[in-house]
């Protein structure tokens, strides 16, 4: 059951996790727009229904353990292991690089899928992606809630996103909301929301 793009939008600004203004990414990227996915997140009928599209979508994908970049995939990560009746974990950085650590481990040739909340660059995905091709883990996919690139990011396996949306992002240097005097803030978890 895909929901239509409207009401998705609608289910996010009745949340407030979509967030309008002047904004600095997590990427270092500045935009008039910001996905807070924890504040829809915190709704558990919300973290239901998206983690439910995800699981859904690689329900036949035989996946053995899903991890999530921290923080913001973990919720999103765990729900959609909960429904896939598997491992779920998390990498977390660690002086600025992705890892693994509190004892988890990826297995040789074991089926994992890469949960997020938000892609903007995918960076932080393709940091777990390594991760579990480092551990010779088999990256069976990439889940998401939103895709802000609107599909532009592209992944070596298999990749879905509940709600695909092109959000405008600028380099600070060229941010039109710097150069008419705006103070991009950081929303999120390194920063004031």
């Amino acid at each position: 059951m895909r929901l239509p793009k409207d009401q998705l939008l609608e289910i996010f600004r009745e949340t407030k996790a979509l967030l309008e203004g002047h904004f600095q990414l997590t990427s270092g990227l500045h935009s008039p727009q910001y996905f807070q996915c924890a504040k829809v997140l915190q709704y558990p009928k919300y973290l239901h229904l998206f983690a439910g599209e995800i699981a859904r979508h690689f329900e036949y994908s035989e996946i053995e353990v899903v991890i999530s970049p921290a923080i913001g995939g973990i919720v999103v990560g765990t729900e959609v292991g909960r429904m896939l009746n598997v491992r779920t974990i998390f990498a977390e950085r660690k002086e600025g690089a992705m890892e693994l650590r509190r004892g988890f481990e990826i297995s040789p040739g074991e089926r994992v899928l890469i949960v997020e909340d938000v892609i903007t660059t995918g960076g932080s995905t393709r940091e777990v992606m390594d991760i579990v091709k480092q551990a010779r883990g088999i990256v069976v996919g990439a889940g998401s809630v939103v895709d802000r690139s609107n599909g532009a990011v592209q992944f070596d396996a298999k990749h879905f996103s509940v709600l695909r949306m092109d959000v405008v992002a600028y380099k600070p240097e060229e941010c039109p909301l710097c150069k008419d005097g705006g103070v991009a803030i950081k929303p999120g978890s390194r920063g004031n929301y």
